[in-house]
C-alpha cells in the first residue's frame, strides 16, 4: 500500500512530477539483427503475406477478431483496412534475410494522456513462430514503446482459452494481471479475456534478459536456442 497521504490521512499514489501526454506511436520502420518491422502497406506486402499465412490452416486466426479468409481478394481487403487504421499502428515482421513479410502485429489502445499501450492484432505464420525473429520484433516495439516514446504501461489482452498467447506472454515478461469474464463477443461466441502489464520500472530487467536471449552465441547453425522459456519473470 502507498505511503503517501492527503491532509484527511487517506492513502495516495505516487506522484509523477513533470507527467506530460505521450506521442502517438509514429509509423516508421524498425531494424534489429534478424528482423525488420514496417508499417503495414497492402500494396506492397499484401500477396506476399497471403502467401506465408497459406502454408498454415487456419487455427492462426482462431483467437483473432479478423479471419479466416476465403481467398486471396479477402485478405487484402483486411490489409488495406488495418493499414489505414486511425486506431491502432500495425507493422509487418519480416525476414532480413530473403525480406519475405512473415506475419503482423500492432500497438493499439493507444491512450497517450495516461502514457498506456497494448501489443495486439499477433499474428505469426509457421514460419516466424519459435523463431529469434518472434522475440526481436517484441523487442524492439518495446523498447520503441518505453525509451523513445515514455509510455508507462504495455499491456497484453487475450481469450483466456488461448493458451499459446498466455505462454507468450509470460515468456516475455508481462505479468498476469487477471481476466474479465464475459468481457467480449467475437466470432459469434462469449470471450474471458486475460490481461497482462509490463511497466516502465520493469523493463530494464526485461530488456536484459531480452538481449541475453538474442545474443548470436545462444544459437545454433540452425538459428535455434533451446532455452525457450527464457524469461517467465515473477512478479515482485
Amino acid at each position: 500500500m502507498s505511503q503517501r497521504l492527503n491532509k484527511y490521512g487517506q492513502h495516495i499514489g505516487p506522484e509523477l512530477p513533470g507527467w506530460t501526454p505521450r506521442p502517438w506511436p509514429a509509423r516508421i520502420t524498425f531494424t534489429g539483427e534478424y528482423c525488420r518491422l514496417e508499417p503495414v502497406n497492402a500494396a506492397v506486402h499484401g500477396a506476399k503475406l497471403y502467401q506465408a499465412y497459406a502454408l498454415d490452416d487456419g487455427r492462426l486466426w482462431t483467437y483473432m477478431f479478423d479471419g479466416t479468409f476465403r481467398s486471396q481478394d479477402d485478405f487484402m481487403e483486411y490489409v488495406r483496412r488495418i493499414e489505414v487504421s486511425g486506431d491502432a499502428v500495425h507493422f509487418v515482421v519480416i525476414d532480413k534475410k530473403n525480406n519475405q513479410p512473415l506475419g503482423t502485429m500492432a500497438l493499439m489502445r493507444i491512450d497517450t494522456k495516461n502514457g498506456v499501450i497494448e501489443i495486439g492484432c499477433i499474428a505469426f505464420s509457421s514460419l516466424l513462430q519459435r523463431t529469434r525473429m518472434s522475440t526481436e520484433c517484441h523487442y524492439l516495439l518495446m523498447m520503441y514503446v518505453f525509451e523513445t516514446l515514455g509510455y508507462r504501461r504495455y499491456e497484453w489482452k487475450n481469450d483466456s482459452l488461448n493458451a499459446a498467447s498466455r505462454r507468450a506472454a509470460l515468456r516475455l515478461g508481462f505479468q498476469f494481471e487477471g481476466t474479465f469474464r464475459q468481457a467480449v463477443i467475437y466470432k459469434g461466441r462469449s470471450r474471458d479475456t486475460n490481461w497482462f502489464s509490463l511497466l516502465d520500472s520493469e523493463w530494464p530487467r526485461n530488456k536484459a534478459a531480452m538481449q541475453a536471449w538474442l545474443a548470436a552465441d545462444n544459437f545454433d547453425t540452425e538459428g535455434h536456442n533451446e532455452n525457450d522459456a527464457w524469461l517467465m519473470l515473477e512478479s515482485k
